[in-house]
């Protein structure tokens, strides 16, 4: 196959990840933007976004000669929309070569070469398509981001042979936006996020914007540790790779680090040696007794903690855990943060978690970029044990809830109605959402991969009410979900998806 020679102005086809190719233009990168290093790449503006990355040469085809092949295989609406940016900018282009044309050189200047490379800033409609090098950096305008790594790290290669891809509403989450000055990611959290006062007098810091989706991560200088490798860590440590910081790997089966250690990461022989040659250690495990065995346990975290090292638990536990290893890791010095994800495989594995912290709010502020990696949004809910009470709320309610829905199908089925059709009204209503419409399309498909395990929500399930126990609250609803997720268990359902509760009532 002959070399394709692309050059700055050029319309492309660019491929990011797993995500399908997009449209966009090769331009100049900015003066203070460097070059990835390894292979050869082109800096690329991204159509129907405000979005531009670092994008490998073989990562790259022509605009023109591969648009029906793209068009085929991609039917998003956003897809769409970006190409008929493209279509816009090239009637514009032509519009004004025409004007040249016609108008002649009065004034001794040529008509310039590349036609492409510039829009006025009065067009209309197009502002959003203008070059991040063809503009003033003015203190009112975004300067670019600093982030170049996304999109040329080790792994990205790809092939073209796609298959149809549906409107992502991630995928514009996965480019590099210029819409945050790097400047502001060094400064403290607190001072870039919004804050609110609750009653209960926890303050919880939201962020606006998670400068995964923007592009404006400096990844700290802090070496980040790792401990636990499962369906929602594996995705957290490729996201905190890929936005520059330097890591090292631990998982009970040895095997899973491999991948990452291909991508960068570094090999911990023990979680007490991760935890003492990291400064900020992270651990996301299955529930209480594995949290606790891996600080509590031989050669666990605890060995390895001295003065000023921070331990972040990001497990779904109880908060009398939580309590327990914030009492046990501050009593040698260290500092506690907890750090549970409201999310899936599915999520992690596209940065956009929820994270609840509550403990040390030095350790959350300095970890601000490693959220910044993993998430869309951030919250400080104040001491700790209070993420672990808020994040078992959220799992009971999702798990309530997926077993209702299975309810309602099963039941449709037994009174003679499609399923599909159920399916169909559901996602026209109040009810619509991403959640049912998978979950639900997971079902009738009879694909129950695990997205979350189905054992895990029990756990969670099991933990609320206890919780609510304690707080003399009654969880009946809770309660009654828990014992169609002890009947699936028993159908051994546990290393399944929550959704294969379904399988709870059809046996």
């Amino acid at each position: 196959m002959a070399t394709v020679h692309l050059r700055i102005g050029d319309l492309v086809w660019g491929k990011l990840g797993r995500y399908p190719p997009w449209p966009g233009k090769i331009v100049s990168p900015p003066k203070d933007l460097k070059k990835p290093r390894g292979k050869k790449c082109h800096f690329v503006k991204f159509f129907g976004t405000e979005d531009h990355a670092w994008i490998k040469v073989e990562q790259l085809k022509p605009y023109h000669a591969h648009k029906e092949e793209m068009i085929k295989i991609n039917k998003g609406k956003r897809f769409q929309q970006a190409v008929d940016s493209v279509e816009d900018f090239l009637k514009k282009a032509k519009g004004k070569e025409q004007n040249v044309d016609s108008k002649g050189d009065s004034k001794g200047k040529k008509a310039p070469n590349k036609p492409l490379k510039i829009l006025d800033e009065d067009d209309e409609d197009l502002s959003a398509l203008r070059d991040p090098s063809e503009k003033d950096l003015t203190d009112s305008d975004p300067e670019p981001s600093t982030i170049e790594r996304l999109g040329t790290g080790p792994g990205s290669g790809f092939k073209w042979e796609s298959s149809p891809v549906k409107d992502d509403p991630h995928f514009h989450h996965f480019l590099l936006s210029q819409s945050e000055k790097p400047a502001s990611s060094m400064e403290p959290i607190s001072k870039r996020l919004k804050i609110i006062e609750e009653d209960t007098g926890s303050t919880s810091i939201q962020a606006a914007d998670s400068t995964a989706i923007n592009g404006s991560i400096t990844p700290t200088d802090k070496r980040i540790g790792f401990l636990g490798l499962g369906l929602m860590g594996s995705g957290i440590v490729s996201n905190l790779l890929k936005m520059g910081h330097v890591v090292t790997v631990w998982n009970r089966t040895a095997e899973k680090c491999d991948l990452f250690i291909q991508e960068g990461a570094r090999l911990g022989r023990t979680p007490a040696e991760v935890a003492s040659i990291c400064d900020i250690t992270f651990s996301c495990v299955s529930d209480p007794k594995a949290a606790r065995d891996l600080v509590l346990g031989p050669s666990g975290v605890l060995q390895g903690i001295r003065p000023g090292k921070c331990y972040i638990e990001m497990s779904t536990v109880d908060p009398e855990t939580i309590t327990e290893l914030s009492q046990v890791i501050t009593s040698r010095g260290g500092r506690f943060l907890e750090a549970p994800v409201a999310g899936s495989q599915q999520l992690s594995n596209d940065g956009m978690l929820v994270i609840l912290a509550a403990g040390d709010r030095t350790v959350y502020e300095d970890c601000s970029s490693c959220f910044q990696a993993m998430g869309k949004t951030s919250f400080f809910l104040g001491e700790a044990g209070n993420a672990a009470r808020m994040m078992l709320i959220l799992n009971m309610v999702q798990g309530s809830f997926m077993a209702t829905i299975a309810e309602g199908l099963t039941l449709a089925q037994a009174t003679g109605q499609s399923q599909q059709t159920f399916l169909d009204i559901l996602c026209q209503g109040q009810m619509a959402s991403t959640f049912v419409d998978q979950k639900c399309q997971n079902i009738l498909q009879g694909n129950f991969k695990p997205d979350y395990y189905l054992k895990h929500i029990q756990k969670d399930l099991r933990l609320a009410i206890s919780m609510g126990d304690m707080a003399n609250h009654p969880t009946p609803m809770a309660a009654a979900a828990n014992e169609v997720y002890k009947r699936a268990k028993a159908l051994d359902q546990s290393d399944n998806d929550i959704s294969a509760v379904y399988r709870a009532y059809i046996h």
